[in-house]
C-alpha cells in the first residue's frame, strides 16, 4: 500500500499547499517522480506533469520522454514536454552541463507554471537528496543556508517526499509493482552528485545506519538558525542602511562595531550580491583610501568618507553623448539633458540650467564623465580650478562624481557640470546674438 496518511500528513505539517491548490509535477519517469505522482493521484489533487528531455542520453532520453507522456494519457492528466539543446547552452554560458540542466529546467518549470494555473510545483526529491547536497555544499563551501541544503518548500516548489529515503521508495515501488525507467546516468562516477552518493555516504552510513534521519533533523535544525539569522539581519539592515535617491549608505563605524562581524556583514550585503570573497576585501580596506570601489554582479560598493555606498550597476549607461545644433534631448547616466535655442537674451539663476552664448559654441560637442586632469572656471571666477576641487569644495561623495555629466565644447574646453556650475567662459554678454540653452533633468 501507498503510505498516503504519512504523505498528506507531511504536507500538513509542512503547509506545502491545500486541497484546492493546482500542483505541477516535473516527473522524470524514474522511481522517486513515478511514485510522487501516483502519491498525487491517490489522494486526490488537481495536478499536471511536466517532463524534460535534454537531448543528453540519445534513444533512452526519448524512451523516457515516451515513458512519461504514456503513463499521463494513462491517467488522465495534462502533460508538458520541452527538448533542451543542453550542452550548446552549457558551452555557450561556461558552465557544467549538470549546471545548465538545473537552470534551464526550473526555468521552463515556472514558465509552465505561471502559464497554465499552477500554484506550485512539486519536486520529487527526498532525504538522501537533502543529504547529498549538504555533502556537495559543505564539500564546495557554504554558508548557513548551504548547511540546511533543500527544503520541503522554498518559493513556488514543493518537495513532498522529503519524508522518505531512497530505500523506502525502492521498497513502495516493489510493493505497489509501479513502473518506472532508470536513468544510466546515475551509476556514473563522472557527476558530483554520484561520487558522493555511491561512495563517501554509504562510508558515513556505515557509522550512522539512520544517517538520512540524523540529516533530516539537522537540516530542520539548520533551517531554524538561519531564519533566526535573518530576522536579526532585517532588524539591522533597517538600522544600519540609509536609503536614498543616490545609494544605499552603511556608515562604516556602524560596520566596524559588528559581531562576528564577517558573518553579518556578509547577511547585509547577501541581496546586493556581494559574494564573501568581496565582502572580505571591502572589510580590510574599511580604514583605507577614501574612493576604492568594489564589484559584485549587480552592484558597486564604494569606500566614501565615513559611509560604505551601494549603487546600482546600469549595463545600459552610456558615458560618452555627442549633441549637434538639432539635438533636442539625449539620455545620460539616468538624466535627461536638453538644449533649445532664444534670441531673446535673459536667464534664471539655476544649477540645473546652462544659458550660453551660441556663437561660442563647436559642434559636435560632448556630453561625458568627469575624467583626471580635468578642470574649468567656474562662473563668477577668473582662475581655472580643477574639477575634482571643486567637487570636494561642494562635498561630492565619489560615487557621485562619476554620475555629473560634463558638457564639453568641440575646442575641449568645459561648458558646464550639468546641474551644478557653468564655466565663466561661456556666460551671456552685451554681445551676445542668440543663446543656448541646456537643462538636465532625472529621468
Amino acid at each position: 500500500m501507498l503510505p498516503l496518511q504519512q504523505f498528506q500528513d507531511f504536507i500538513r505539517e509542512q503547509a506545502l499547499f491545500n486541497k484546492d491548490h493546482r500542483i505541477l509535477l516535473a516527473v522524470s519517469g524514474g522511481k522517486d517522480s513515478v511514485l510522487m505522482l501516483h502519491l498525487f493521484k491517490a489522494i486526490g489533487v488537481t495536478f499536471g506533469v511536466a517532463h524534460c528531455n535534454f537531448n543528453l542520453r540519445g534513444a533512452e532520453a526519448q524512451r523516457d520522454e515516451n515513458f512519461v507522456k504514456m503513463l499521463s494519457s494513462s491517467l488522465n492528466l495534462p502533460f508538458y514536454v520541452t527538448h533542451f539543446e543542453t550542452k550548446k547552452y552549457a558551452e555557450e554560458h561556461k558552465i557544467s552541463t549538470q549546471m545548465a540542466a538545473r537552470s534551464l529546467r526550473y526555468a521552463w518549470f515556472e514558465e509552465i507554471r505561471a502559464n497554465h494555473g499552477y500554484h506550485y510545483i512539486a519536486l520529487a526529491q527526498h532525504q538522501n537528496d537533502a543529504v547529498e547536497t549538504v555533502l556537495i555544499n559543505l564539500t564546495r563551501g557554504t554558508g548557513i543556508s548551504g548547511l540546511h541544503g533543500i527544503l520541503p518548500k522554498r518559493d513556488k516548489l514543493i518537495r513532498p517526499l522529503l519524508f522518505l529515503n531512497r530505500s523506502e521508495i525502492e521498497v513502495l515501488i516493489n510493493d505497489n509493482q509501479l513502473d518506472f525507467v532508470e536513468d544510466s546516468s546515475n551509476a556514473s562516477l563522472d557527476y558530483t552528485r554520484n561520487k558522493i552518493r555511491h561512495t563517501v555516504v554509504p562510508a558515513l552510513a556505515e557509522i550512522n545506519p539512520r544517517l538520512e534521519k540524523t540529516f533530516t533533523e539537522n537540516i530542520s535544525r539548520f533551517a531554524e538558525v538561519e531564519m533566526f539569522l535573518n530576522q536579526e539581519v532585517e532588524k539591522l539592515s533597517i538600522r544600519l542602511i540609509e536609503h536614498r535617491a543616490d545609494g544605499h549608505y552603511i556608515a562604516l563605524k556602524e560596520i566596524e562595531q559588528l559581531n562576528p562581524q564577517k558573518l553579518l556583514f556578509f547577511e547585509l550585503l547577501k541581496s546586493y550580491k556581494f559574494t564573501e570573497f568581496v565582502v572580505a576585501e571591502i572589510l580590510m580596506n574599511l580604514n583605507g583610501q577614501s574612493g576604492k570601489r568594489f564589484l559584485s554582479e549587480t552592484h558597486e560598493a564604494i569606500i566614501d568618507r565615513n559611509a560604505l555606498v551601494i549603487v546600482a550597476k546600469d549595463p545600459t549607461i552610456v558615458h560618452y553623448q555627442t549633441l549637434h545644433p538639432n539635438t533636442e534631448q539625449v539620455e545620460f547616466l539616468g538624466e535627461v539633458v536638453s538644449l533649445s535655442f532664444s534670441e531673446t537674451i535673459k536667464f534664471e539663476v539655476s544649477p540645473a540650467k546652462a544659458y550660453v552664448d551660441n556663437d561660442l559654441l563647436i559642434f559636435p560637442l560632448i556630453l561625458r564623465t568627469w575624467q583626471n586632469g580635468d578642470r574649468f572656471i567656474p562662473l563668477g571666477m577668473r582662475n581655472y580650478k580643477k574639477v575634482s576641487d571643486f567637487f570636494i569644495d561642494e562635498k561630492v561623495s565619489l560615487h557621485q562624481k562619476s554620475r555629473i555629466p560634463v558638457l564639453v565644447n568641440g575646442n575641449g574646453e568645459i561648458i558646464w557640470l550639468a546641474g551644478m556650475r557653468q564655466d565663466n567662459r561661456y556666460k551671456l554678454t552685451a554681445t551676445t546674438k542668440k543663446v543656448a540653452i541646456f537643462e538636465v533633468k532625472i529621468k
